[in-house]
């Protein structure tokens, strides 16, 4: 589905904005790119922090399969195993959350999102190119991943409600861990004894998204509890910048695999919200839709995974309402008049525009 052909633009011109971006993240002057090489290695760097980041190892790698990028995915993929990895200790088998460029040690516990990413994006390797030997038998060594986090002394997942942790052994969640579509991809992918768990792990986290968010505004909180209920203020329990990717997240499980009621609800509510708000008026706010003192940190991501979500209102089985159609093509319109971010902060928004737009051009699939 090239949902930007459908709304009038011209393919020639989705090509070409495909293209940029990725030229811009990839091959771009230094002050403008995200990927970096070092000797046989390569990085995605998270430029606010200074620091490579498993998430976007996980985000540069689902971009180059997406892409047909074999050279860049392996020099990616051979970074996360060379310096992220961990070979020995309790939490064997995961990788580090963060390390510097040169691979020192920052931060060692691992997040969720970096495993989830990676494991999908070598299953998506090994269908789109095939296995190699090694550590590039990509398909062994996702398997080996979800092993890993299913069956480690410090598992990922909560085994007795299916949903995985904010970290490791922390008794509550960020809702933008929980990726239902890639549970599916799980179950059919992974070792056949786990795909009971990864079944209901995708039914699981489909209803915890549904119950995290608001039934005002659609919004939910980047860090919450099992029941729902977000996290205080000051420990993200706001719609804040994780709170932009569970948007993105309804989006592309609607794309893949149909909708459902909820998502396109949720969808309907977020895209209502921020109708015609301009970018720069972007805030934090409460669930309720209250703004908070402080301004989007990464409002470009926003407005990319609001122009995202006319997936789900377009793919709805019960038809929208012109109403609702209409602002999502403004959603849309907003996104496509919208440069990628440039400085110091760019990694996060960059990254969330660059997916929008191969799920909107009807370029994100399934391999």
């Amino acid at each position: 589905m090239n949902l930007l052909e459908d709304y009038g633009y011209k393919d020639d011109e989705i090509m070409k904005r495909v293209q940029d971006v990725y030229h811009s993240i990839f091959e771009s002057g230094e002050n403008e790119r995200l990927y970096f090489e070092e000797g046989d290695t390569g990085y995605i760097l998270d430029t606010g922090n200074t620091d490579v980041r498993s998430e976007g190892i996980g985000f540069g790698m689902m971009m180059t399969v997406q892409m047909d990028k074999k050279e860049i995915f392996d020099k990616l993929w051979h970074f996360a195993r060379k310096y992220l990895y961990i070979n020995e200790g309790e939490l064997k088998g995961y990788f580090s959350f963060a390390c510097t460029p040169d691979g020192k040690e920052k931060f060692v516990n691992p997040r969720p999102d970096g495993e989830e990413y990676i494991a999908l994006s070598l299953f998506f390797a090994a269908h789109r190119w095939g296995n190699g030997e090694g550590i590039f038998n990509y398909e062994a060594e996702a398997k080996a991943i979800l092993h890993t986090a299913l069956h480690s002394d410090h598992p990922l997942w909560n085994k007795e409600n299916h949903l995985i942790h904010n970290q490791i052994d922390e008794d509550h969640s960020d809702v933008s861990y929980n990726l239902p579509h890639f549970y599916e991809l799980f179950a059919m992918f992974g070792d056949r004894e786990d795909t009971d768990f990864w079944n209901k792990a995708s039914g699981a986290s489909r209803e915890f998204i549904v119950r995290c968010s608001n039934k005002t505004t659609g919004m939910c909180a980047e860090y919450v509890n099992y029941n729902g209920s977000p996290l205080p203020l000051h420990n993200h329990g706001s719609f804040f910048s994780h709170s932009y990717v569970v948007a993105q997240n309804i989006a592309l499980c609607t794309l893949w695999f149909g909708d459902s009621p909820e998502f396109t609800s949720i969808a309907q509510r977020l895209i209502h919200f921020f109708d015609n708000k301009p970018v720069e008026d972007f805030s934090d706010y409460k669930i309720d839709g209250t703004p908070r003192e402080r301004h989007a940190r990464h409002p470009i991501a926003l407005c990319a995974a609001l122009a995202q979500l006319s997936l789900a209102i377009e793919r709805s089985r019960e038809p929208c309402s012109m109403e609702v159609r209409a602002m999502a093509k403004r959603a849309v319109k907003r996104f496509w008049d919208t440069a990628l971010r440039t400085g110091k902060n760019r990694y996060y928004d960059n990254c969330l525009y660059f997916f929008a737009l191969l799920s909107l051009s009807g370029m994100y699939k399934v391999y």
